[in-house]
C-alpha cells in the first residue's frame, strides 16, 4: 500500500505479529509494535505512523486514552480501533477521543486491510451495524436546540461534498459523483473542517446531520 507507515497496539503477542504481518505482506510498512499504550504514545511520537491499530484492552491505559494521545501528537495518527467489543460504550467513547474507525477482531482480513487503507485516506470505516449506531447517537445528542454562533460561509461545492460525506459517501465515491479527483475531495473536505473548526470525519458528519443535509 505505497509504503504508508502503520502502528500495531495489542497485548496479545500471537494477535499482534500475527496482524503486522498481515499488513507487511499487503505492502504496509509497520513501523512499531507495541503491547501496552504508554509505549505506543513514547514510540508514535518518534516513528509518526500514518495509522495506528489500536486495542481498547490494554494492561496499563486504555485504548481510549491511547488514541486520545495518538491523535494530539505533533504528526497525529489516524486511528483505527481493532477490539473484541462491539459495546456501545466502547464505540462511542473510542469515537469520541477521536478514532476514525471502528472494526471488531472477528473481521475478515480482506476486510480489515480494506479498512486501514481507507483509515489512511481520512474515511470513518466501521464494521456494519456500528455507523449506524453512532449516527443515531449524534441525532440524539442534536435533539436538543443549541445556541448557534455565526454560521461560516460555505462554498457550493464544499456544502455539496459535505451533502455527500454526511450520507455515507467515501471521498473516492464523492469523487466518482462529482467527477473530481480524490485528492480535490480531501481538499475541500480539509477546508471545510477548517472553516467549520472540527477535527475529523465523525465530527464533520454530526455537523451537517444538525443542518439536515443527510436528507434529501
Amino acid at each position: 500500500m505505497n509504503g504508508i507507515r502503520v502502528m500495531v497496539v495489542d497485548d496479545h503477542p500471537m494477535w499482534r505479529d500475527g496482524v503486522a504481518r498481515d499488513l507487511a505482506e499487503a505492502g504496509y510498512d509497520v513501523v512499531a509494535a507495541c503491547g501496552e499504550g504508554r509505549q505506543a504514545v513514547r514510540v508514535a511520537a518518534a516513528v509518526r505512523p500514518e495509522v495506528a491499530v489500536v486495542d481498547l484492552r490494554l494492561p496499563d491505559i486504555s485504548g481510549v486514552e491511547v488514541t486520545r494521545a495518538l491523535t494530539a501528537l505533533d504528526a497525529p495518527a489516524r486511528v483505527l480501533v481493532l477490539s473484541a467489543s462491539g459495546e456501545q460504550e466502547d464505540v462511542l467513547e473510542a469515537v469520541k477521543a477521536g478514532a476514525t474507525g471502528y472494526l471488531v477482531k472477528s473481521a475478515a482480513r480482506a476486510e480489515f486491510l480494506d479498512a486501514v487503507a481507507r483509515t489512511a485516506e481520512g474515511d470513518a470505516v466501521f464494521t456494519p451495524g456500528l455507523a449506524g449506531l453512532i449516527l443515531g447517537e449524534y441525532r440524539r445528542l442534536t435533539a436538543a436546540p443549541a445556541p448557534a454562533p455565526d454560521t461560516p460561509r460555505l462554498t457550493d461545492r464544499e456544502t455539496e461534498i459535505l451533502r455527500l460525506v454526511a450520507k455515507g459517501l467515501t471521498y473516492r465515491q464523492i469523487a466518482e459523483r462529482l467527477v473530481l479527483s480524490h485528492r480535490t475531495v480531501q481538499n475541500h473536505v480539509q477546508n471545510t473542517l477548517g472553516k467549520l473548526h472540527l477535527h475529523n470525519r465523525v465530527e464533520l458528519v454530526r455537523y451537517a446531520i444538525e443542518k439536515g443535509l443527510d436528507t434529501p
